[in-house]
């Protein structure tokens, strides 16, 4: 098996969780994909890293990252993966909100304005956090050139109607699950 199988193996083996929730998007489902599972499992990540890098191996970005909290572990790992390549590759957090102290920064790690930048998340249902942090990007001077997300839950139109190209490591489908 390659990483793309592996990788999928273990989000269906740890992080599909079956019973009732309601998502941070208000919507009711009857599972939940909690990819904080697999992007923080020692096996796992970097997997996640070297398949993210697969998807958009033919995106041009320097620096990667999103809305915390589920885009942290998976610009980590792609900054991890990308280490021993050629290929130079800085990771940073979208806040919230601005801090009220410090520096005041809403993104934190390596300065973004003027870089091309791919926007990431663990899992999209509605694309609202995934576009928040584009709107914070593209207010810091960042070039946005994509979204890149693990599993898709069906934000790629969302994404795709604000004008940006959407990549899917994995569909509902992929994974044995109906939407």
């Amino acid at each position: 098996m390659g990483d793309h199988d592996d990788l999928r193996k273990f989000i269906t083996d740890l992080a599909v969780v079956h019973g009732r929730v309601v998502l941070s998007s208000g919507i009711e489902a009857d599972w939940y994909v909690d990819l904080r599972r697999v992007t923080l499992h020692n096996q796992a990540a970097p997997l996640v890293g070297r398949v993210m890098l697969d998807l958009t191996a033919d995106w041009d970005f320097d620096a990667v990252g999103g809305l915390t909290l589920g885009a942290d572990p998976v610009a980590a790992s792609m900054l991890h993966a990308a280490a021993p390549t050629d290929r130079p590759l800085d990771a940073f957090v979208v806040r919230k909100a601005g801090k009220a102290h410090g520096l005041q920064r809403r993104i934190e790690g390596p300065d973004v304005a003027g870089r091309r930048v791919l926007a990431v998340e663990d899992t999209s249902t509605t694309g609202s956090s995934v576009l928040a942090a584009v709107e914070a990007l593209r207010e810091a001077g960042a070039e946005v050139i994509g979204v890149a997300v693990i599993v898709d839950r069906g934000a790629g139109d969302a994404v795709r109607a604000a004008g940006l190209p959407y990549r899917a490591a994995f569909t509902l489908a992929d994974l044995g699950l109906v939407a």
